[in-house]
C-alpha cells in the first residue's frame, strides 16, 4: 500500500517516527486538524515536542515495538529512520503500512488548488521563506512548509484556509518525487548529497523527474543562469518560466544596487517593469532567491504591490544569515550553509559588507560530503581571515571513511581545529575584536557556539 490518501480520513490513527523535526512537527499538527487521531516518537525531548503535547498529542522518548499499538492505520517516518527501526520492524510484522512523510505531504497537497514546490540545491528554505512573505502581503491565507523558523510565523510552517500550499521541497532519497506541484522552482541543481546520488548527472536525473510532475496547465521556474539546471530541463521539452540576472530571463533584476546588507534593484517582466524591491538580506544570490518568488506570485496572480511589501518585510529566515547578537564589538551570525556552493555565496556577501575581519567556525556535515567535497571546502575556507574547524556533524552517517575536520585544517593557513565547542568558545572570546563578524556556519549543531558565546557577555 503506497497510497496515503487511502488513509487520509477523519478518525484514523497514526504514529509519526521523528514526530519533533521540523517537518514531522507540522505534519502531525495538519492530520490533527484533519481530524485524524495522532501519537509519535522522538528521540529527544525539543520545543516541538512539548508544543505537541500541549496541543493534547501524545509523544513517546526513544524508539521502540512497544511504542506501536495494533489499532494504528498507518506509521509515518522521515528519510532518516531506515527499515531496521524498531518502530518500522513492528509495524510491519502487524501490517500496518509505513509510509515516507513525503508521501504524507503529497497526498495533503492534492487537496489544494495551487501546490508551489521550491526546489534545488541551495536557497530552499530563504526562497520558500520569501514566497510565504508575498502570499500573505497578497492575503492569500497559504499553508505553508519551510525548512527552517521564519519569524513572521513564529514557525517554520503556517495552516492556512486558502487554496495555496507552499512546500519547501528536497531532492535527498528523491523525496519530492512523492509530490504533486502545480508551480515547481528550480533554484540551482549541483553535486551534493553524494551519500545518495551517484553523480551530478544522477542529481539532474532527480530534478528534471521532479519538473515532470508538474501538469501542462501548470508552471516550470527555472533558474536561467545556472547551466546544470538548464541542462536538467532541457529533454523535458517543455516551456519554461526563467529567472536570473540577465534580460534573456523573463523575470530579471536591473539596477542592482547593494549597501551592506541591502539590496535596491527593479523587477522585469518580459520587458517591462513589474516592482521595485527594497530587500534587507545581503548577496546576489538572495536577489535571484527574490526573483524566484516573485516568478511564483506572478503565476499565482499576486500583484506587484503584494511582491513588494512581502519582500520588504522579510529580513530573513531562522540559520540562513542570522543575527545573534555582539561580542566584545563582533557581530555573532549564524548560517546554515553546509555546501561548498553556499559558503561561497555567503562569503561573496559578506565581502561586500566590509567587516574588517572576517571569523568563520565550520562545522562540516556527513562524512560522505567532507570527503566527496574536500578540495571545495579548501578552496572557500581559505578565504575568511581565521577560519575555526569544529569536528564533523555526523547525522545519519557513520565514521567509515576515517576523516576528521582535522583534514580540512592541515591544507588552510590560519585555522584552527578544535574536538570540543568549549576550546572553541574559549578561543572566540580572547580573538573577537570590534568591527569583526563572526560566522557560525553548518547544518549541525554548531549554531550552539554562537549562542553559548553570547551568555557568556
Amino acid at each position: 500500500m503506497n497510497d496515503f490518501g487511502k488513509v487520509l480520513v477523519p478518525g484514523a490513527r497514526g504514529h509519526l517516527i521523528g514526530i519533533g523535526g521540523v517537518s514531522m512537527s507540522p505534519l502531525a499538527e495538519v492530520l490533527t486538524g484533519m481530524g485524524l487521531q495522532i501519537n509519535g516518537s522522538d528521540i529527544f525531548e525539543n520545543d516541538n515536542v512539548a508544543n505537541l503535547r500541549a496541543r493534547g498529542i501524545r509523544v513517546a522518548i526513544g524508539h521502540c515495538a512497544e511504542n506501536i499499538s495494533g489499532d494504528l492505520d498507518f506509521v509515518v517516518r522521515t528519510a532518516a529512520v531506515h527499515d531496521d527501526n524498531p518502530e518500522v520492524v513492528a509495524a510491519r510484522a502487524l501490517g500496518i503500512p509505513v509510509f515516507e512523510r513525503t508521501q504524507a505531504w503529497g497526498a495533503i497537497m492534492r487537496d489544494y488548488k495551487n501546490a508551489l514546490c521550491i526546489s534545488g540545491t541551495h536557497g530552499k528554505t530563504t526562497t520558500t521563506s520569501m514566497s510565504t512573505h508575498i502570499l500573505m502581503a497578497a492575503q492569500m491565507d497559504p499553508t505553508v512548509m519551510i525548512g527552517g523558523t521564519l519569524p513572521l510565523l513564529k514557525a517554520g510552517h503556517r495552516v492556512g484556509c486558502g487554496d495555496t500550499i507552499v512546500m519547501e521541497s528536497c531532492e535527498y532519497c528523491n523525496s519530492f518525487l512523492n509530490f504533486y506541484p502545480t508551480i515547481a522552482v528550480i533554484l540551482d541543481i549541483e553535486a551534493d548529497h553524494l551519500d545518495f546520488f551517484k553523480d551530478l548527472e544522477d542529481v539532474q536525473t532527480s530534478f528534471r523527474k521532479f519538473a515532470s510532475l508538474v501538469p501542462e496547465t501548470g508552471v516550470i521556474i527555472a533558474n536561467m543562469d545556472d547551466e546544470n539546471t538548464m541542462t536538467a530541463l532541457a529533454p523535458l521539452g517543455r516551456e519554461l518560466m526563467t529567472f536570473g540576472l540577465t534580460d534573456q530571463a523573463d523575470v530579471w533584476a536591473k539596477n542592482i544596487v547593494q549597501l551592506g546588507t541591502q539590496s535596491d534593484f527593479d523587477i522585469m517582466y518580459r520587458g517591462e517593469l513589474f516592482t521595485h524591491v527594497q530587500l534587507h538580506v545581503p548577496g546576489l544570490h538572495n536577489v535571484k532567491n527574490a526573483l524566484a518568488a516573485t516568478a511564483a506570485a506572478i503565476c499565482l496572480g499576486c500583484e506587484p504591490l503584494a511582491v513588494s511589501y512581502g519582500l520588504a518585510a522579510f529580513n530573513g529566515a531562522g540559520r540562513r544569515f542570522e543575527f545573534k547578537g555582539k561580542f566584545n564589538g563582533a557581530d555573532v551570525y549564524d548560517d546554515y550553509a553546509h555546501h561548498p556552493g553556499e559558503l561561497k555565496v555567503l562569503l561573496d556577501a559578506v565581502e561586500r559588507i566590509g567587516y574588517k575581519r572576517t571569523i568563520v567556525v565550520f562545522q562540516p556535515h556527513t562524512y560522505s560530503r567532507t570527503k566527496a567535497l574536500m578540495d571545495d571546502f579548501v578552496e572557500q575556507l581559505r578565504r575568511p581571515m581565521i577560519t575555526v574547524l569544529a569536528e564533523i556533524y555526523a547525522a545519519r552517517e557513520q565514521n567509515t571513511l576515517g576523516i576528521s575536520s582535522k583534514d580540512i585544517a592541515a591544507q588552510i593557513p590560519n585555522s584552527m581545529y578544535f574536538d570540543s565547542f568549549a576550546e572553541i568558545v574559549k578561543t572566540l572570546r580572547w580573538t573577537a575584536a570590534p568591527g569583526d563578524i563572526i560566522l557560525t556556519v553548518g547544518a549541525g549543531d554548531v549554531y550552539k557556539i554562537g549562542e553559548q558565546l553570547l551568555s557568556d557577555k
